[in-house]
């Protein structure tokens, strides 16, 4: 429900054209520390999720690139489609897109330790959605170096780790998990889902 809420919240505040749900193939800073769900497996679930947002899509060009996955050329991709569209149509005055790479506000002091970090920085702006308070009180400056849009998010205190650990306890996650989600969950056989 936190990525729903934070999708719609993005969504009004900056007037995107469209919204990806970018999958990540093998998210490199998570997997020497923790077993990754299979990548088809978080495809199918955020193509669930997707289905009842309207203008937003999974995409699944992190997977279909195969390898690492790394932001930055994700966005070195959406951009060059962009400029093969703009040269196919003939319009010689097309700009590029304005590219927002839509981060929660927990994930802000670990941006450093990001893949190409400075070429990043040049090709996006940065929409940050808070999060629920954190115990410091949740306060946070802009990271150096980047364009950043703050966005207030719903306060929905709930996390993908949270999602996970109340799985494995064998309780239900009706009230965090969309419905369309969970059935998923369940057709794939994923975290032992109970209603």
């Amino acid at each position: 429900m936190g990525h729903v809420a934070a999708a719609r919240a993005v969504q009004a505040a900056l007037s995107l054209d469209r919204l990806l749900l970018v999958v990540a193939n093998d998210p490199w800073q998570k997997s020497p520390t923790r077993v990754i769900t299979p990548a088809e497996d978080r495809f199918a679930m955020t193509e669930a999720l997707a289905e009842d947002l309207p203008g937003v899509e999974a995409s699944r060009m992190e997977i279909d690139r195969g390898g690492p996955s790394y932001t930055v050329m994700t966005v070195e991709a959406i951009l060059a489609e962009a400029e093969s569209e703009a040269d196919a149509s003939g319009d010689p005055d097309a700009e590029p897109p304005e590219i927002f790479l839509v981060v929660g506000a927990d994930l802000v002091p670990d941006l450093g330790t990001w893949e190409r970090v400075a070429d990043l920085k040049e090709l996006v702006t940065l929409a940050v959605v808070s999060r629920p308070p954190a115990e410091d009180g949740g306060i946070l400056s802009a990271p150096w170096g980047w364009r950043v849009e703050w966005i207030d998010g719903p306060q929905v205190d709930v996390s993908s780790s949270a999602v996970r650990q109340a799985l494995a306890q064998g309780e239900s996650v009706t009230d965090l998990v969309p419905e369309a989600v969970i059935r998923c969950m369940a057709r794939r056989d994923l975290y032992a889902v109970r209603r």
